[in-house]
């Protein structure tokens, strides 16, 4: 089995190991060491990257007990090489801030609240945990105090063994189901759990910890939290976010609330009134097109390219199959072209069969009720399309 260089000393960042086994795997290869400070994936923690000698690591798992480094690059590898390893100390402190961090917030709610950690997953981005139970806003704030609050203190963070039977009576914020001996790690006076992560030695490492975010999950709750660096750096977006929003509004951050909700409602009344006049636009072109609507077969077709989206199409459509005896077909004067077609209520022929020929011809995709259909991305002009639709017609 690999030594775990970084069970005892978290903090290694470079050492030398002897290669015991090369596998080639694809494009890479697999290798196996006497000793390691890589960490694998594994307990909701990513592996570590680095270099081995000149070769890129770019993954790390657990297989069978021994840690796999899996590299890239071009080299002659020997069983009994000895190989310098050095860990890409950025990614790894950031995982033990967030790692570290996590212990701390458990801890927390299950002080505060009694409610346990489900499980954790350190993240790109954030990390989360999954809570027995939803916490409300204000309990959720009282647990963030008091992680916080043992971060400040700096107090030491510790890694003790101790076999299975021993561990179960020294009051772990979550029994372990692994058999042996188990690696315990110690924030002092106020966490205690089995974990073969790497941490931080001192809470103060973990800078600060906040909580970004919660939802409903599987009956609990799902907390997004970050912690160092990472919290640092959502602080440094919010502040430019807030503060591009202030500057352009004219406000200052305690106002962005009402300012907004103020905009929303200004912007709802602003949508009630276009609408309105948009129908009565729409109402006003209705009688134009109605009058010029061309005999064709038993019905009068409107066979018109009208300027707007795809919104003044329908509704322009729709005012006009108020009047009896009409079948409407409207393109957008854009390419590719949008499509709507629609029947007055004494007209037989199904819009969507209309809809479906013209998509034929000219690709596309829609579809819709014999009383209104719909398509878009016409790959022609429109009038080629109004053309063919008269053509149709003429035939049904």
């Amino acid at each position: 089995m690999t030594e775990r260089l970084y069970y005892d000393d978290p903090y290694c960042r470079e050492f030398d190991a002897t290669i015991v086994r090369v596998e080639p795997r694809g494009e890479v290869r697999a290798l196996w060491l006497d000793r390691s400070a890589f960490y694998p994936t594994s307990g909701g923690q990513p592996f570590d990257t680095g270099r081995l000698g000149p070769l890129a690591v770019v993954n790390v798992d657990d297989e069978d007990g021994d840690v796999v480094h899996v590299v890239q690059g071009e080299a002659d590898l020997q069983v009994g090489q000895v190989l310098h390893g050095a860990i890409d100390w950025t990614r790894r402190f950031d995982h033990m801030q967030q790692h570290t961090g996590q212990h701390v917030l458990s801890a927390a709610i299950v002080h505060r609240y009694q409610v346990p950690t489900i499980s954790f997953h350190l993240g790109a981005g954030v990390s989360t945990i999954d809570v027995a139970r939803e916490l409300s806003p204000a309990e959720l704030a009282a647990a963030e105090e008091d992680a916080n609050r043992v971060v400040f203190e700096n107090r030491p963070v510790t890694i003790r063994y101790a076999a299975a039977d021993e561990a179960a009576t020294l009051g772990l914020r979550k029994a372990s189901k692994r058999e042996g001996t188990l690696r315990l790690v110690e924030v002092e006076q106020f966490d205690r759990s089995a974990c073969g992560g790497s941490h931080v030695r001192q809470t103060g490492a973990i800078g600060a910890i906040v909580i970004g975010g919660w939802e409903r999950f599987r009956g609990g709750q799902r907390l997004e939290f970050l912690c160092g660096g990472r919290a640092v750096r959502a602080h440094r977006q919010l502040r430019d976010t807030v503060g591009a929003a202030v500057r352009l509004l004219s406000i200052l951050p305690s106002e962005l609330a009402p300012a907004v909700e103020r905009m929303q409602g200004e912007l709802r009344q602003q949508e009630r009134a276009l609408a309105t006049l948009t129908g009565e636009l729409a109402a006003a072109q209705a009688d134009g097109l109605a009058a010029a609507a061309e005999p064709i077969g038993t019905a009068r077709w409107v066979l018109r390219a009208v300027d707007g989206d795809a919104n003044r199409l329908k509704t322009l459509a729709l005012t006009l199959v108020t009047r009896p005896g009409l079948i409407v077909v409207l393109t957008s004067t854009t390419t590719p072209a949008l499509l709507v077609a629609a029947r007055s209520a004494d007209v037989g022929l199904p819009c969507d069969t209309v809809v479906k020929a013209l998509v034929a011809a000219f690709g596309g995709r829609g579809g819709g009720r014999p009383d209104f259909a719909q398509a878009g991305k016409l790959d022609a002009a429109p009038d080629t399309i109004l053309a063919k639709a008269r053509t149709l017609a003429a035939g049904w």
